[in-house]
């Protein structure tokens, strides 16, 4: 936390933060330092108080429900009368008529290229430039490094390089580039040789016979020359192909046609992360967030480090340059289309003192920072341009309700008054992760209608939200059951009616959660066809790797075709969405079900938690109880906390079992973690800021607001700082 802060006007400036803005984000903006920090008081001061009541908001309604559920112990099944206490308390609203979104100067990216999405922490430098740069990944890469392609007969993926799994690999690569891109009469195990010839894809095959694409309008352009082109620029379902040919190569080399990869058109979006996958508690923390995002955004991001005993230095990569079908030069983005998610409206920071010398809320700062920052790529302060369309995306989370994507929308208009930028530049993207913006879905897209351009569904988030609402209704089924309830289902298919019904097919992206578990891709590629199939036209992938899996199934299905399809059906129901996953027989609980599930809950804690207040990591890769290594951030860890609360609340375990639970987990997550040098034990004396942080996560979970762990974490990981 800061010690030394700047006035400025009647705000107090983390002196890091201060120096910061006027040495490295203001120069090449024409924006004064005194102009920013007046405008900045100004919105402070205005939207402060409305940020407050809102979570005042927020509470009433949580203290009513609480109070509704006890007074009228099972009235709940009842939907009805459910519904109309929901409406008398204005939770839940009425829908009015209908409407489409008119948001204006939006990427084709987000308005009409389905894809798979990143999400990083931009605290990150390294993990951020690589996802930036996962808009182009190797098919042959992603399969020979993971388990998508089979270990069996030889084909091991141990040492260097396997020439029995390179085969499977080709192979594989090459009936992806059949079922996609088919060849007249032949498959591309066929092909020797590709030729462009007045504006066509001649195909030369190994019998001597010439042909040609099925569709030649899949073929875009080239790179190299015409009669030995080095790359074949291929098109499906709006998304890219590159086959890259060198017949030097030793791949290439022993392929007739001297095919040595092929290039997917991968992370399509990349969502910059302020949030969830970050530990930012204090003005140091938030100036590597902004300057990492001002790297971006100027181009000029690097990071130096040793990977496989060789130094190697990232940037951004360059545009890709081609030759068109119709002989002109086409220029393709090099990386992914960047957005940016802002903290939620939760949390304060001490970055920022208001006149009362209390902490300004976080959401505030990231809006006029990061909008701020962003100028640089309006401004064309970058040799490389994020959004061509003059726009500036922010993934908002966590709001609950219209009113407050109301306040997100003027606050958005004050920073862009006030950095003299074009009304409505800045789009927002909603994250419908909130009980109460799920079931106003409808009511939030209209509030929002000019600047919206996503909505996403957050699974663990809105599992978290859902039991915290509901924690006096009755204790909750175990968490592996949940995704089998009804409301999940419909929560999911509302989603995407509530997006078709208001215009975003063609205009903004439908968004899917996270696939958590990325050393299993052949799973994922198994199963998450049902994302796009479920007309989403994103869905989130835990590495670039993922992305190019991932990226096939957009290959494979027409999102805009499932789309058209799906907004024919009728829409999801509300009451399977209010229906609260409550257990309705108790006896089905065991002693052994019971301690499972704590266990279960207690190391998913412990593993995140630990790295997040001792190391200040908010996302890494964090081994389950059985070793299976899951992707985690603040949601899932809201979901495990919020669980073990209810369990305690309504006396299905003991607050000594959870202790004693978390104490035998600690144990396990040190062993788990004994080869990371950096890595502080918390057993066997139990008496570490983080272990204190886990117990209280779940043992005061219960009375979080809206269950969030960022107050208790914040509070741990500055104590830990200051130790």
């Amino acid at each position: 936390m800061s010690k030394n802060y700047i006035t400025k006007g009647s705000i107090s400036v983390a002196e890091e933060l201060s120096s910061f803005l006027s040495t490295e984000v203001l120069p090449g903006l024409e924006i004064s330092e005194d102009h920013f920090w007046l405008s900045l008081e100004m919105i402070i001061n205005e939207f402060s108080p409305r940020n407050k009541e809102l979570l005042n908001i927020r509470e009433s309604m949580q203290e009513q429900i609480d109070a509704w559920h006890i007074d009228n112990p099972g009235k709940e099944k009842n939907l009805d009368v459910y519904k109309d206490f929901l409406k008398k308390i204005g939770y839940l609203q009425e829908e009015g008529e209908d409407f489409k979104i008119n948001t204006q100067n939006v990427d084709p990216e987000i308005s009409s290229i389905a894809g798979p999405q990143l999400v990083v922490p931009v605290m990150n430098a390294r993990f951020a430039l690589n996802a930036a740069n996962a808009r182009w990944g190797s098919l042959y890469d992603a399969l020979y490094g993971t388990d998508m392609i089979s270990e069996e007969d030889g084909a091991s993926r141990a040492g260097s390089y396997n020439p029995v799994r390179g085969n499977k690999v080709i192979e594989f690569s090459k009936n992806f580039l059949d079922n996609n891109f088919a060849i007249i009469n032949a498959t591309f195990n066929d092909v020797n040789s590709f030729c462009v010839k007045d504006g066509l894809l001649e195909i030369g095959l190994i019998n001597g016979e010439k042909t040609s694409l099925k569709n030649n309008d899949q073929f875009r352009g080239y790179m190299g020359l015409s009669d030995e082109p080095s790359g074949i620029l291929l098109l499906n379902n709006n998304l890219h192909a590159e086959i890259q040919i060198d017949p030097t190569h030793s791949v290439g080399g022993t392929d007739p046609a001297g095919i040595k990869d092929v290039l997917l058109e991968s992370a399509i979006t990349t969502i910059q992360d302020c949030e969830d996958s970050v530990a930012a508690v204090d003005g140091e923390d938030k100036v590597v967030v902004y300057r990492n995002w001002l790297g971006l955004m100027k181009g000029d991001l690097k990071e130096t480090f040793i990977k496989g005993g060789t130094e190697m230095t990232r940037t951004l990569n360059a545009d890709r340059d081609y030759i068109s079908a119709n002989g002109s030069h086409l220029k393709l983005s090099g990386r992914s289309l960047m957005l940016i998610r802002n903290v939620g409206h939760l949390m304060t920071n001490p970055s920022i003192l208001d006149q009362d010398g209390n902490e300004v809320p976080e959401g505030i700062l990231d809006a006029m920072f990061t909008i701020c920052i962003a100028k640089h790529d309006l401004n064309g302060n970058s040799n490389v341009k994020n959004s061509q369309s003059g726009s500036i995306y922010i993934v908002k989370p966590k709001m609950h309700g219209p009113d407050e994507v109301q306040f997100t929308c003027d606050l958005f208009s004050a920073v862009e008054k006030s950095l003299n930028i074009n009304p409505l530049t800045a789009k927002v993207g909603i994250m419908d992760e909130e009980r109460r913006t799920t079931v106003n879905l409808k009511e939030c897209i209209r509030v929002a209608r000019d600047r919206v351009i996503f909505i996403n569904t957050g699974f663990l988030d809105r599992t978290g939200d859902e039991i915290h609402t509901s924690m006096e209704a009755g204790p909750m089924i175990p968490k592996a059951e949940m995704k089998q309830q009804p409301w999940i289902s419909a929560y999911e298919d509302w989603n995407v009616d509530c997006g078709l019904e208001t215009g975003f097919k063609g205009n903004a992206q439908i968004g899917k959660g996270m696939w958590p578990m990325p050393d299993e891709m052949l799973n994922m590629y198994k199963t998450k066809t049902m994302h796009p199939e479920s007309g989403a036209n994103c869905a989130w992938v835990p590495s670039p790797t993922g992305a190019t899996l991932h990226a096939m199934h957009y290959h494979q299905i027409l999102v805009s075709d499932r789309q058209e399809a799906l907004s024919e059906r009728a829409k999801a129901s509300l009451d399977d969405i209010l229906t609260i996953p409550v257990i309705d027989d108790l006896e089905s609980l065991s002693p052994d079900t019971i301690q499972n599930e704590l266990d279960n809950n207690a190391q998913g804690i412990l593993g995140y938690v630990v790295r997040w207040v001792d190391q200040g990591v908010g996302c890494s890769k964090v081994p389950d109880i059985n070793n299976i290594g899951l992707m985690e951030d603040r949601a899932t860890c809201r979901i495990s906390s919020q669980h073990i609360a209810n369990w305690l609340h309504h006396s299905i375990c003991s607050e000594e079992q959870v202790i004693d639970t978390m104490k035998r987990m600690a144990l396990i997550v040190d062993q788990q973690n004994s080869g990371d040098p950096s890595y502080l034990p918390m057993g066997p004396s139990y008496n570490g800021i983080a272990f204190k942080a886990a117990c209280n996560l779940a043992i005061q979970g219960r009375v979080q607001p809206s269950g969030y762990t960022e107050p208790i974490l914040h509070e741990m990981r500055l104590k830990f700082k200051s130790s």
